[in-house]
């Protein structure tokens, strides 16, 4: 079978979600994805917002589950303040990505898609100026299949989509590096770790992700520009601090780049071809998080992807519906985060470590929610003593 009504290249969460959304709106689909075997290797912390489950219609399945999550504790440069936040959107889980990534191609599967594991798209056919399907080889063996829409769902280092001719690169500032470790003898609580301090991750924060009793992720992000390499910052940090790690013994090793621009929308749909996803820097700015957006895509994109495959309007100007979309549900938001990066990493850690002391937990989370003017506004007496801060913080207004 060759002929399909979308195809799509990546069998990740974004691309899993496609097959699943495209598949119940009745098209006939196959997503094609290079790993034997789904959720490996591990490339993210593995946190998933509660409250995401619920807005993409998802039940987590308790196996895929490897630790419950009831909040964030975010730790001042001179870990001297520690604020906690507990809300509905710091509730969640870490995930084993094995266990969940192939529980959302088994949905997609139970839908009527068609998934292909160990089958690397390296190509794209094009007929007529348009994208026309994909060549890609499946256990050994040259194969082309045929659709005349694809979603390009490959994750950070997409390939089809440049193949297909969108401009998916991101400069070395709008990129994000990290490596994390999965370590065992590590104290560990309900709670998701962050710490702030430009010495010990420039543009970036070390963080720690519970996965059980004693087994936690712990991974550094630095900004693009920065040198030596994010594993350089991590094992000097870990080494900074026995009294947190120094029993820690690392068991996995996991590591890739991070687009934490702006993300793409128009420029993300072309003649034939939906970029989604990682491949379409649909990223949380501040975190790096970009599961649950990628999922969130991968759904936009199957659905406008089948309505018009099946509608036979597979043009750019039809598809520039996933944009639109895209716009007004998720867009808004991640500019307002990219304008809080932008601020956030002109900060020293004097800086933060004056606006940790000056804020409680109320006002650091209507921080990361975007709500600015309270904050800036409590922040009035700070900034008569640190005058410096006025220009930067003028920047979230």
């Amino acid at each position: 079978m060759d002929k399909y009504d979308v195809i799509i290249a990546g069998c990740g969460p974004c691309g899993a979600m496609a097959a699943r959304a495209a598949a119940k709106a009745g098209a006939k689909v196959l997503a094609l994805d290079r790993r034997k075997e789904l959720g490996a290797p591990v490339r993210c912390g593995e946190g998933i917002g509660l409250h995401w489950m619920d807005e993409l219609g998802l039940k987590m399945n308790p196996k895929a589950v490897s630790a419950e999550i009831n909040g964030s504790v975010l730790v001042s440069p001179d870990w001297k303040r520690r604020v906690v936040i507990r809300n509905k959107e710091t509730k969640g889980f870490v995930v084993d990505r094995k266990v969940f990534d192939k529980d959302l191609a088994i949905e997609a599967g139970r839908c009527g898609a068609d998934i292909s594991v160990h089958s690397e798209v390296y190509d794209v056919i094009k007929e007529g100026g348009k994208i026309a399907g994909v060549k890609a080889i499946v256990d050994g063996k040259k194969h082309e299949f045929h659709a005349p829409v694809v979603i390009a769902a490959d994750g950070g280092e997409s390939t089809i989509a440049r193949l297909a001719g969108l401009n998916t690169t991101a400069t070395l500032y709008d990129t994000d590096f990290g490596v994390e470790y999965e370590m065992v003898n590590v104290d560990c609580v309900d709670l998701i770790e962050v710490y702030f301090s430009n010495a010990d991750a420039p543009r970036g924060y070390v963080w720690i992700f519970p996965k059980g009793k004693d087994v936690a992720n712990v991974g550094v992000g630095i900004g693009g520009l920065h040198a030596p390499n994010a594993k350089y910052y991590l094992d000097k940090w870990i080494k900074a601090h026995p009294e947190r790690l120094g029993k820690a013994k690392t068991v996995a090793i996991k590591g890739g780049i991070i687009p934490v621009g702006a993300p793409m929308t128009d420029e993300a749909v072309g003649e034939g071809i939906i970029a989604a996803g990682t491949a379409a820097h649909q990223v949380d700015p501040i975190h790096g998080g970009g599961i649950c957006l990628a999922m969130e895509a991968g759904k936009i994109a199957g659905e406008v992807a089948a309505k018009n495959a099946l509608a036979k309007t597979c043009d750019r100007a039809h598809l520039l519906e996933y944009a639109e979309i895209y716009k007004k549900v998720r867009e808004p938001k991640l500019l307002k985060r990219l304008k809080l990066r932008k601020v956030l990493e002109k900060l020293s850690d004097d800086d933060f470590n004056a606006i940790f002391h000056h804020l409680d937990d109320k006002d650091i989370d209507n921080l990361l929610k975007s709500n600015f003017a309270a904050v800036v506004g409590k922040m009035t007496s700070l900034l008569i003593t640190k005058p410096g801060l006025i220009k930067t913080m003028s920047g979230l207004l």
